[in-house]
């Protein structure tokens, strides 16, 4: 069976179960999100950083304007009085889903996903300002991820679209769900679909960094799957994290899911926003080079290349300009770090091992994070004799999910001084097993 026997069915639409996950910063781009719309999935944008986003997409300035606004603050450690201005935030957010929107094509949608750890120095207005701004920009679905979401729905309970956007939550256990559906239940407003994300996820992952190969996707998708039954509850269940072939989105299918959610593949596409130079590095990643740490100020593990640039950078704080995990009282972990090592060090620069600038060093693609199968793109594509991997559009890689069978992996066409040879891919358990 094959990916293209399915279909995903939100409310009165019907979509092909193939879901382009929100990669940030940027790595998701809006010509990413509009392909996967145009061959009738689900694409995603993300709004980490989106006022930079939109002033690299678009042109404008929001960034250079918010230093300039607290230029005078920079190389003080009190950024309690770093704010962002929510008109600005609105008018960034505004910008960045209208121009999705208004280039999507086709029968499928456009999503948006929306952390809640970036608390900007004031949590929930920041977040509202930007839920409202995706809603206002007609935006097809919302997916909250990076937190347990208690407050984010009814920040927005009273906008008119409450309940015709599709509302979304990325979680990793029964637990986290229960949480989240506790709050939606008093508002009346289940989600209409729940994205269970695994242990081998990409970025920021919702299990402890020690202790994650003991858990495996398809058991906490069984878990989930029961406990809906159990509550009498219809909600589409999409399976994510380390899903590499077709005929692994199936096996999810086969087991209940409604859909699957892919990211890793997506992130070497021509239309990925990543620079070329680090899609050759993702493509020439091995298994031992994959590593999952705790370097993210937000408190969450994070997998990610080892020769990630931004793990070896002396980064002064850059949160007059960018600042989006200040937290409400404006401290951050690595800003504590920093200058905590900076205090020792007798002023002069220090490189922090245990945290990094996550607002700099994502917004510059200097943390190359990654999901686990990051090693098997090789397998994806062509070599050339000069050493460097040919680079696939998303079209071919959203069809050779669709398409293929007994996780075979179509590669791309031959172009001139690659050789081309048909391969199938030996199936890769998707559970990491601990020693």
């Amino acid at each position: 069976m094959k990916l293209d026997d399915f279909r995903l069915k939100l409310g009165n639409k019907e979509f092909l179960p193939i879901i382009i996950g929100g990669m940030g910063v940027n790595i998701s781009t809006i010509e990413l999100a509009v392909e996967a719309a145009r061959l009738g999935g689900i694409g995603h944008i993300s709004d980490a950083e989106s006022p930079a986003e939109v002033d690299q997409c678009s042109g404008t300035q929001f960034v250079r304007k918010k230093r300039e606004r607290f230029k005078s603050n920079i190389k003080k450690r009190d950024k309690s009085g770093v704010h962002f201005d929510l008109k600005e935030l609105a008018e960034a957010q505004l910008l960045f889903v209208s121009k999705a929107m208004e280039s999507k094509q086709g029968e499928g949608a456009i999503f948006i996903n929306c952390m809640e750890k970036l608390t900007m120095n004031n949590p929930q207005e920041t977040l509202k300002t930007r839920l409202t701004a995706a809603m206002d920009s007609g935006i097809d679905g919302i997916s909250l991820s990076a937190g347990l979401h208690l407050q984010s729905l009814a920040l927005v309970q009273h906008h008119p679209r409450f309940r015709d956007v599709k509302f979304g939550i990325i979680v990793s256990s029964v637990r986290a769900l229960k949480l989240f559906l506790r709050r939606a239940t008093r508002l009346k407003r289940h989600p209409d679909y729940i994205i269970v994300e695994g242990p081998l996820a990409g970025g920021h992952i919702g299990f402890d960094a020690n202790n994650w190969k003991q858990y495996d996707l398809k058991t906490i998708v069984r878990e989930v799957l029961y406990f809906l039954k159990e509550e009498e509850l219809k909600i589409p269940v999409i399976a994510a994290g380390g899903i590499f072939t077709g005929t692994d989105g199936v096996e999810f299918i086969q087991l209940g899911a409604s859909a699957i959610q892919v990211s890793t593949r997506f992130t070497v596409a021509n239309e990925s926003g990543l620079p070329d130079s680090v899609k050759q590095e993702y493509f020439k990643a091995e298994e031992k080079d994959i590593v999952v740490n705790t370097v993210s100020p937000t408190g969450y593990p994070m997998r990610m290349l080892i020769q990630s640039p931004g793990l070896r950078a002396k980064t002064r704080p850059n949160c007059e300009a960018l600042g989006y995990l200040l937290d409400r009282n404006g401290d951050c972990a690595y800003l504590n770090a920093y200058y905590d090592g900076l205090d020792r060090n007798n002023g002069e620069s220090i490189l922090v091992k245990d945290k990094i600038c996550l607002c700099t060093h994502m917004q510059i693609y200097q943390l190359w994070t990654c999901g686990h199968s990051v090693h098997r793109l090789k397998d994806t594509t062509c070599r050339s004799p000069d050493g460097s991997y040919q680079l696939l559009t998303a079209e071919h890689i959203f069809k050779d999910y669709q398409f293929s069978e007994n996780h075979q992996i179509q590669l791309p066409e031959e172009v001139e001084g690659m050789a081309v040879k048909k391969m199938e891919i030996e199936k890769k358990p998707l559970a990491v097993k601990s020693d």
